[in-house]
């Protein structure tokens, strides 16, 4: 996944010298593709650099690894030339000479996921790199979601940004806002189910991680009853979907991903066993353990496929995938990371020169 991601991964001279982001999509010969789903929307955007960072200074975190850091801060760059002075963010470049799509469908500015991703991405490396090229930005992609309203699915990458710096006793928002936040989550549900969405029907998993942002936060808030609610939603949720090996037509990386989250974070909070069970079932997926029954990352080339379809594999491999199917799995990632950096340093050589 490191090396798919090393291989995705393009300067953007205009967005700064070190800047680089990702292209959103592959082929299956690896070869970048544009976003077309709802019209061209552009080569690269924020939502997968932010997330790449995220990922990046984890591993960085847990490896001391200076060419993560460094990867990373070149992806900081581009979500920094993103914003917007009101601290909001659009989402795709159109080029690669860095031709900022201002309107598109999943590229305007707003109350949006990437907005969401881009602030946690530079929350994490506030508390990384401690310098002042991203209080200021970060100050105002804080503002924004404190003034704006945001569904349950948006509110939990934000809420998300919120703990990682109050954990260190940085409080961008106030208690009081990270607590409505949380009970806007936990309110937003159909009996036991937790929805992205108010009045939508059986949530889709992709990007579904209210479970694992609940039960992360109960904790540190001292509300035990976020944490309940976070449990009899994945219960009633996710644990189905995990037994039958997540056995609908189309299945992504990331919903699987999230999947793996929630139990993660449940087994820590709780450190009930069975958590830990469903956890590495859902991680199972990846290698087989799904309605193709074959592996989903092919782990002699370094690249996981954009999903199931129809019980088939998607061949696939864009920018999406690869962060979050390293996410997943991170602990094995960081047993290797150092290695897979040694075969792509070339690459990053190249991207960051």
């Amino acid at each position: 996944m490191i090396r798919q991601l090393a291989r995705l991964t393009h300067r953007v001279p205009s967005a700064g010298g070190r800047a680089v982001a990702l292209s959103v999509y592959a082929n299956d010969e690896d070869r970048g593709l544009a976003a077309r789903d709802r019209g061209f929307e552009g080569v690269a955007c924020v939502d997968d650099a932010a997330r790449a960072v995220v990922l990046l200074l984890d591993l960085y975190r847990d490896t001391g690894d200076r060419r993560l850091g460094e990867w990373a801060t070149g992806l900081v760059e581009f979500v920094l030339y993103m914003q917007r002075d009101d601290g909001r963010f659009h989402n795709f470049i159109r080029d690669w000479d860095g031709t900022i799509n201002t309107d598109g469908p999943t590229s305007y500015a707003g109350a949006t996921f990437w907005q969401a991703r881009a602030v946690r991405a530079l929350a994490k490396a506030h508390l990384v790199f401690r310098g002042p090229r991203v209080a200021s930005p970060l100050a105002r992609g804080f503002a924004f979601a404190t003034q704006h309203p945001a569904p349950p699915d948006v509110r939990a990458i934000q809420v998300l940004a919120a703990l990682d710096l109050m954990r260190v006793g940085l409080t961008p928002v106030l208690r009081e806002t990270l607590e409505r936040w949380c009970d806007e989550i936990a309110e937003c549900r159909d009996g036991d189910v937790l929805l992205n969405a108010p009045g939508e029907p059986t949530p889709h998993l992709w990007g579904h991680v209210q479970e694992g942002v609940l039960a992360e936060a109960g904790p540190l808030l001292d509300r035990p009853d976020l944490l309940e609610v976070a449990r009899l939603s994945a219960h009633a949720l996710l644990v189905p979907q995990i037994e039958a090996a997540f056995p609908e037509r189309t299945v992504q990386p990331y919903g699987v991903a999230a999947a793996v989250y929630a139990m993660d974070r449940l087994y820590q909070t709780t450190g009930e066993s069975a958590y830990a069970r469903w956890r590495d079932h859902a991680r199972a997926w990846f290698d087989g353990r799904n309605a193709a029954s074959q592996p989903v990352y092919d782990r002699e080339n370094g690249r996981v496929c954009d999903g199931i379809d129809d019980g088939r594999l998607n061949p696939h491999s864009g920018a999406e995938a690869n962060i979050v199917g390293a996410q997943a799995l991170l602990p094995d990632v960081a047993t290797r990371v150092g290695t897979l950096l040694d075969e792509v340093a070339d690459r990053l050589d190249v991207a960051a020169a």
